[in-house]
């Protein structure tokens, strides 16, 4: 299967991704990722598709043809320009230090060919921060969450373990409540907490999460 980015540029109307979709369908083009930019005349409708034998060109081609359809181009995948994505949560002063050991070690990585890029939001409450992890596993090519906090757990805790089970990795700084007890690591240094996270998911490391499960440091 190769993989490829589509970028269509098309009229701000109903029906637009049927049609569209229904040309990949046509071609067997497996869908992995779809993003939807609404504008005024236009809007910008983004794919990211796999195909097993299938040329590309015939493809972009039959697109073109579609009723309201502008433009039609093929991109690097999002993959390719930003690579694997590392989220980092809780309180301001905790974010921006786990951030900063993030963005520092991720430089370091990807002047090696790595592309691994840091989101960071500032956000406190049981609730929100509940909601806020239980949503990272929806957005695309999140590999690892740092939880960045002075005092996290209830549902938060809650919301932890239901993530790891979807396969991401969860660090959490070393803080009172139960999320600790629900992370795959604990880190009490928060630029050090950044400085792992990002050697966890970094091809070009030679550090293994697995090894380190439970761990407190």
């Amino acid at each position: 299967m190769t993989a490829h980015a589509i970028l269509a540029t098309v009229s701000d109307r109903p029906g637009m991704l049927f049609g569209l979709t229904r040309v990949l369908a046509d071609h067997q083009a497996n869908i992995t990722y779809v993003d939807i930019h609404s504008g005024a005349p236009q809007s910008t409708i983004y794919f990211e598709l796999s195909l097993d034998g299938v040329a590309l060109e015939p493809i972009l081609t039959d697109l073109r043809q579609v009723a309201g359809v502008a433009t039609v181009a093929e991109l690097p995948s999002f993959a390719k320009i930003y690579g694997k994505r590392i989220i980092v949560m809780g309180g301001g002063a905790q974010v921006g230090l786990v951030a900063m050991g993030a963005v520092s070690e991720a430089d370091r990585h990807n002047i090696r060919g790595e592309r691994i890029s840091v989101d960071t939001i500032p956000l406190v409450g049981e609730q929100e921060l509940a909601a806020a992890v239980r949503s990272v596993v929806r957005l695309p090519r999140v590999k690892l969450l740092v939880l960045a906090g002075s005092l996290m757990g209830g549902d938060i805790a809650d919301a932890v373990q239901e993530v790891r089970t979807q396969g991401l990795y969860v660090i959490s700084l070393n803080m009172a409540g139960s999320v600790p007890d629900a992370a795959d690591l604990v880190v009490t240094d928060p630029v050090q907490a950044g400085v792992m996270a990002v050697m966890a998911i970094a091809d070009t490391a030679k550090f293994d999460l697995m090894r380190q499960l439970k761990k407190r440091y």
